[in-house]
């Protein structure tokens, strides 16, 4: 394993020429891949998978069967029901959603037989499973590959050849050989690397990453930034560009090639000065939200709120109402414009 520093802090991490795609194809050579729900981030790691030679079976009901055959899924050969495949697995990666694994797991735990590795790509069904009863037999291996984005990003950046850097964790290991599963089918996802955690602290940052930075939080603070320039005469567009796209097009590039300092000294003095000036405040001013919000994930409030909503019959429809919000406000339809006025968009 390379030893890297991450801040002051040596960590232990495995990269994909510590542990190659060849060895991860001799790990996985007597495997049959089991991938349970063929949604957004099963179809990624299906895909990938079979592209790099390892043997695949996907899992699916009525949802996204059409999808998994477009891809290229056979029936009655690598597309089954979900409790077929399962039975025809040896490492069963779970990757329904959250509710949906615990509305599944009394007919999947009657699947699982004494060798197979259950594979996550989250740690909820695990670690909060009072609420999901998810609960394996002793004679299995438990494991985790949590990708570090999306299930599209998992796919696009497999097929640019940049990877994507995953977490791992093993929480139950019955045959003394699920350590190297685990890194094999990492590496055969896609991952470029992969870093230790645990099924707890997986949950608990990606819950609080979610619900914070990378999602609610950026989304309520471009909305007020946005909404106090509209409130001061600023147009639309200018509100828009000025809180959102100046972001994504120029600045969060600059961060994600060499760091919040490489940004900062390509901006002008003026930003600069402003920026290092607010920093703090906003930092001090949201820690006490960020308390919050882990103390919710911790204790498993979040949990049960997703319990509860995607249970209700109803769900997808109020999601979908939720969404339109969104999608009709002034500021995204703003922002629906500015994209088409980018060169690229004009061009076609």
């Amino acid at each position: 394993m390379a030893k890297i520093d991450f801040g002051g802090i040596v960590e232990e991490v495995i990269t994909s020429e510590e542990f190659t795609l060849e060895k991860a194809r001799q790990v996985l050579k007597n495997e049959v891949v089991a991938v349970v729900g063929y949604g957004i981030q099963g179809r990624g790691q299906s895909l990938n998978m079979r592209d790099n030679g390892v043997n695949v079976l996907v899992g699916e009901g009525p949802y996204a069967w059409d999808q998994a055959v477009a891809d290229g899924f056979v029936p009655g050969e690598t597309l089954f029901s979900p409790e077929e495949a399962a039975k025809r697995g040896t490492i069963i990666q779970y990757l329904l959603s959250d509710a949906g694994q615990k509305e599944m797991w009394p007919v999947m735990k009657n699947c699982l037989q004494p060798g197979n590795a259950l594979y996550f790509s989250h740690g909820f069904s695990i670690v909060y499973k009072e609420q999901t009863g998810v609960i394996p037999p002793a004679d299995i291996d438990v494991i985790l590959v949590a990708p570090k984005g999306s299930g599209t990003t998992v796919r696009s950046n497999f097929l640019d050849g940049s990877g994507i850097n995953s977490s791992y964790a093993v929480f139950q290991d019955a045959t003394g050989k699920a350590r190297e599963r685990t890194l094999a089918v990492g590496i055969a996802i896609g991952s470029g690397y992969l870093f230790p955690t645990t099924f707890e602290q997986e949950v608990y940052s990606d819950l609080t990453g979610e619900r914070g930075v990378l999602m609610g939080c950026l989304a309520g603070v471009m909305e007020a930034q946005y909404n106090v320039l509209r409130k001061n005469g600023h147009s639309p567009s200018e509100a828009f560009n000025e809180t959102v796209e100046e972001l994504t097009q120029s600045l969060i590039r600059l961060v994600a090639e060499n760091g919040m300092d490489w940004m900062y000294a390509n901006c002008s003095i003026t930003a600069q000065r402003g920026a290092l000036d607010w920093k703090d405040r906003f930092r001090d001013a949201v820690a006490p939200v960020f308390d919050s919000l882990y103390e919710s994930v911790k204790s498993g409030r979040e949990t049960q709120i997703v319990l509860e909503a995607s249970q209700a019959p109803d769900y997808r429809e109020k999601l979908r109402k939720e969404l339109e919000v969104i999608h009709n406000s002034e500021m995204w339809k703003a922002g629906a414009a500015v994209r088409n006025l980018r060169p690229e968009r004009r061009k076609k």
